[in-house]
């Protein structure tokens, strides 16, 4: 387009965090390499022998939670939890029912519970537990996350203290197993359209339970098969003839002998393009009929006279505040996916570090794979990608222990909309990483990387599912960005398309980024800014966080004028959200782009081994490099970065993977899988 310098592309920078200098490539040179070499003095960490280097990027990137994480992969190297691909979808249902009651018999089944109920009090503890599971099997995350995130943690989030008080005790000792039913075969994503009906009779001081429509049978329900005695079951709740929207209630659906119970239809899904190990299946309820006490009552229930009440008086409102208690199920998909990214980086990275092809001049024998520019250009982005997943997830874990640990009257509820926001962004970036990432890995191992005993397939089709539960990437997407757009003033979640249009027209006033926790580094950071040629403020961190921000600002701030535009007919509401589908998805991304990189540059300020910090600065470039390279093509197109810019972003990139190529092990190392659960053959000769 043009080799005009915008105003933007003349913002520069010389100094990142702790005064280093932004151009990392001398932080990290020959002399120091022999430290992080295998033969190198080691640190043992649990029954691991680490490299120095590698230990601390761990101790780094497993963040806050670090304690928990370490107990997590010590319990799952102990216990030997990981299954055999090549078992039959019999046999890994039989292996995943073993290992959760492993898990149950451990201890584990209380995290995430409160301790007046036998849990551990960490809210945030439950998401750890889940992430470490992935580096086990998705098939037991998946389980762990149904039961006890989701069967467990609706009781707790949607019943009263009594409710909760019955039944909690009986999930934590794996006494009550349990399923989650909402999605139905006609509605998976548009939750409030459910057709399952909750009918309170006077009468009998009952409610009924009832599937009127085909559409209506619950669908893909974890447990529902073989394991789940008792369902949360979502539905339109109706007393004395009057609709109170969708609520959930307490259905027992199998006897102690296993057997379904009177009204209620159980089958099986069959076979999955992945998760073997995890019984989905259906369910239908023909007049069911269950005690009043059953109905999930914190937001709304029917007293003994058979008067519906509810503290909230807005049907609207109540069925996001419902929805909003249950944002954990996302972070943990979120944080399980990008585990499991790491875990495939793991093995082809040390695949790449063994594997040997085609000679080359002056050198002795074949040429290692991963000294080829070309595998590092694979692998070493899609790492330093992880690393910065790694730092937003424990920023997340973190909010959900600050927001969420205040009883639901006394939260912030600008930030609680925030939190449900920013999962829903999160969960989608990091299940598309997740998924991009594992076949990548896979193909980077050639045909070994195809045989199921290296650990890369079996991944791969555990993982796929991970970018549809808990929400549809693209409908997430969707959320964040209407978030941006009302500035989270208005209640998260719903995709009333005229509302969204409406809400561009009436609250958006101009982007204005707030900074997350990296706020006083970045500050520190751009008031150290300098003048530096074109060519090399593209390594210059002030120049990165520019570009994430003002593309941000720029998408947000246009999406609102093409709405304001185009839904001035309110009868053409549709087309005006249908024809801003690409910006709104783009707007959504750049948003969680930016608090990605911010996240990363929070965790590098807390870092205190400088040797950790200088290698996490490389890996930051990396990650900021890598992410705007892709949208070279827009950036030239606003006017925000030059050609020679533009041009010089691919031979940064290159130069920042040479540099880190020799520490390919301690960075490995760092993301935190043991090389007793990476589960690869080929990794063993």
């Amino acid at each position: 387009m043009s080799t005009n310098t915008s105003t933007t592309d003349q913002t520069t920078a010389g100094a990142t965090t702790a005064g280093a200098t932004t151009d990392h490539s001398d932080d990290v040179g020959e002399t120091s390499l022999a430290a992080y070499e295998p033969s190198g003095a080691g640190v043992s960490v649990g029954s691991e022998e680490l490299t120095a280097l590698g230990a601390a990027l761990r101790s780094a990137a497993d963040g806050t939670f670090g304690d928990t994480r370490a107990e997590m992969r010590a319990l799952l190297v102990a216990e030997g939890l990981t299954r055999d691909p090549s078992m039959s979808v019999a046999e890994a249902r039989d292996w995943t029912r073993n290992a959760i009651a492993t898990l149950a018999a451990q201890g584990r089944g209380g995290a995430g519970f409160p301790t007046s109920l036998g849990g551990d009090g960490g809210l945030a503890s439950s998401i750890v537990n889940f992430e470490s599971l992935a580096l086990a099997d998705l098939s037991l995350t998946v389980k762990v996350g149904v039961h006890f995130g989701l069967f467990g943690g609706a009781i707790v989030s949607l019943g009263t203290d009594e409710q909760a008080a019955e039944f909690i005790p009986r999930v934590i000792t794996l006494d009550l197993p349990g399923a989650y039913a909402m999605t139905e075969i006609g509605h998976g994503s548009n939750v409030q359209a459910l057709e399952t009906t909750i009918t309170y009779d006077r009468q009998t001081d009952e409610f009924v339970v009832h599937s009127p429509t085909e559409s209506a049978t619950k669908t893909y329900i974890g447990n529902a098969a073989q394991d789940a005695q008792m369902a949360v079951v979502y539905g339109q709740l109706e007393v004395a003839g009057e609709q109170h929207g969708i609520h959930a209630v307490l259905v027992p659906v199998r006897d102690e002998s296993g057997s379904p119970r009177p009204g209620i239809a159980l089958g099986d899904n069959g076979a999955k393009g992945g998760l073997d190990g995890v019984d989905n299946g259906t369910i239908r309820f023909d007049q069911v009929r269950v005690p009043r006490s059953m109905l999930l009552s914190r937001y709304g229930g029917v007293t003994a006279e058979g008067v519906y009440e509810s503290p909230i008086d807005n049907q609207n409102r109540r069925f996001f505040t419902m929805l909003g208690t249950l944002v954990r199920g996302r972070i943990c998909v979120a944080g399980g996916a990008a585990q499991a990214a790491r875990k495939a980086l793991s093995i082809a990275t040390r695949y790449g570090m063994a594997r040997r092809q085609f000679d080359a001049p002056g050198r002795e024998g074949e040429v290692v794979l991963l000294d080829y520019l070309a595998h590092q250009r694979k692998l070493l982005p899609a790492i330093a990608t992880a690393y910065a997943l790694a730092f937003a997830q424990d920023e997340i874990n973190n909010a959900v222990a600050t927001v969420q640990g205040k009883p639901v009257g006394e939260r912030d509820q600008k930030a609680q909309r925030e939190l449900e926001t920013r999962a829903a962004g999160l969960k989608a970036v990091s299940t598309r990483f997740a998924n991009d990432t594992i076949q990548m890995c896979r193909e980077a191992c050639g045909g070994a990387g195809y045989m199921a005993e290296n650990g890369l397939t079996e991944l791969r089709r555990d993982a796929d599912v991970f970018a549809t539960f808990e929400g549809d990437n693209t409908v997430l997407l969707q959320l964040v960005a209407k978030g941006l757009l009302t500035n989270y003033k208005e209640m998260w979640g719903d995709l009333d398309m005229l509302g969204m249009v409406q809400a561009a027209v009436r609250t958006f006033s101009g982007t204005v980024i707030e900074r997350t926790a990296a706020r006083p580094a970045i500050e520190r950071i751009m008031a150290t800014a300098q003048r530096t040629s074109d060519a090399d403020t593209v390594l210059e961190r002030s120049w990165h966080v520019v570009m994430f921000e003002e593309r941000e600002q720029h998408v947000l701030d246009s999406l609102a004028q093409r709405m304001r535009t185009a839904g001035k007919d309110e009868s053409k509401a549709f087309e005006a959200f249908n024809a801003t589908q690409d910006h709104v998805l783009f707007a959504a991304r750049t948003h969680i782009d930016r608090v990605v990189l911010e996240a990363f540059i929070a965790g590098i300020e807390s870092c205190e081994d400088e040797e950790s910090k200088r290698v996490l600065n490389l890996l930051c470039d990396l990650y900021a490099l890598e992410n705007l390279s892709g949208d070279r093509g827009w950036f030239q197109e606003h006017g925000r970065m030059s050609s020679t810019r533009a041009k010089a972003i691919i031979p940064a990139i290159n130069q920042r993977c040479r540099e880190l190529r020799p520490l390919a092990l301690p960075l490995v190392e760092g993301m935190g899988v043991p090389e007793q659960l990476l589960q690869s053959a080929m990794l063993q000769g």
